[in-house]
């Protein structure tokens, strides 16, 4: 059978119309009028050609995605949302081998050919999560690429034994270590960072960090966060997620962190929150940081919205940052795609000559028609093969 696969009549990032030729799993050529007797052969009948959206920030092991409607009751405060979810995950079966499989499937339909999920660790649940998750990452790897982060997200000082969990989930194969809260969660910050760079250091991974804490609370964390990231030479390796304290309306705050986040090359993920204060997103990307995007959770006991779609978290992106222009909205959607591969330091990824051939055919007349108009995807290529066809992936979930 041929490994070779031929796009003909399609438009490259909104550009003119050319032929897109993969052989092997690579992008071999783009131009007019190409030719591969041995290729399969696919008209895009004139619509876009993107790269593969980037899933960079989601929870695979926690979807209610499948499980019939449940109303949401969990209590205003974070820590009540975490607390709900851990007695909920035995008490209705969130299994995270096929909840995390449900969301895989949906989200390789929408066109995401890689994803970073953060997997809970923690003492009621142990590695659960992280196994479960490391499961679907083996079964569906002809679809996706899936990096793992260790996530305490019950705490990890604060009840004991989970930072050994950390450890176990690290060497069983976990890419990166997570981290969360430092002062409002643990409420030992020095201790948290502490532990969390640590590990980070012990396994020589990367670290990706949620910090939704606000104002001058988040900027001390940061400050934490800054220290530790120069005193052990991990400029590059270091992501904070949510930041929220980076929205904050107040430049003698948020100035020196950026020119912080910029020098430590620290990147930055934001979902474009509608509650709470967000980054902005063009100030940061006019700073040279790296910026990405995700679903988060993906209607869960937190809440009921999200669908796995990261052209539709291009809009939210775009309307948090009340970008209108087409170059604006440009701007979000290379957020969640260019963006996310730098944040996973993915290799070779692009609609490029030599790229790996991960890509989406979509409708559109332009880049920002496709992210407001958000049509289904037409065609979508992971490894240089058809994973989903018209909406429809061509794997099954359990």
């Amino acid at each position: 059978m041929s490994t070779a696969l031929l796009i003909k009549n399609t438009r490259p990032m909104g550009g003119e119309t050319a032929d897109i030729l993969i052989r092997d799993g690579i992008i071999a050529a783009i131009g007019p009028n190409l030719t591969a007797p041995d290729a399969t052969i696919e008209d895009a009948g004139g619509d876009l050609a993107l790269p593969g959206l980037v899933e960079a920030h989601t929870h695979l092991d926690k979807s209610l995605w499948g499980m019939g409607w449940r109303p949401n009751d969990a209590g205003p405060r974070l820590i009540d949302k975490i607390d709900n979810e851990r007695r909920l995950k035995r008490a209705i079966n969130i299994d995270p081998a096929r909840q995390s499989a449900r969301q895989v499937v949906l989200s390789v339909s929408h066109g995401s050919t890689h994803i970073r999920s953060h997997v809970d660790v923690d003492t009621d649940h142990g590695l659960w999560g992280i196994e479960g998750v490391m499961r679907t990452r083996a079964d569906y790897a002809d679809i996706v690429d899936i990096d793992i982060v260790a996530f305490p997200q019950s705490g990890l000082l604060r009840r004991p034994g989970t930072l050994e969990l950390m450890d176990q989930a690290m060497k069983a194969g976990a890419d990166v270590v997570g981290g969360l809260d430092p002062c409002a969660i643990d409420r030992d910050p020095k201790g948290h960072c502490d532990a969390i760079f640590a590990l980070a250091e012990k396994y020589g991974k990367p670290l990706d960090i949620h910090l939704h804490e606000p104002g001058e609370m988040g900027a001390f964390s940061f400050d934490l966060i800054f220290e530790r990231t120069r005193a052990l030479g991990m400029k590059g390796q270091v992501v904070v997620s949510h930041a929220f304290c980076l929205g904050t309306p107040d430049p003698d705050l948020v100035n020196p962190m950026i020119e912080q986040l910029a020098e430590l090359d620290i990147g930055i993920m934001t979902t474009g929150p509608a509650s709470r204060p967000a980054p902005p997103v063009k100030r940061l990307l006019d700073a040279g940081i790296r910026v990405c995007s995700g679903s988060d959770g993906i209607r869960d006991t937190w809440g009921p919205y999200g669908n796995a779609d990261m052209l539709e978290r291009t809009m939210l992106v775009g309307l948090r940052n009340n970008f209108r222009r087409d170059d604006e909205v440009e701007l979000a959607f290379h957020v969640c795609t260019q963006g996310g591969a730098d944040i996973m330091r993915l290799e070779n990824y692009g609609l490029k000559v030599g790229a790996k051939a991960d890509l989406i055919i979509v409708e559109g007349e332009t880049i920002t028609h496709a992210a407001v108009a958000r049509p289904a995807r037409r065609l979508v290529v992971k490894h240089g093969k058809i994973v989903a066809r018209n909406g429809v992936c061509n794997r099954t979930a359990p």
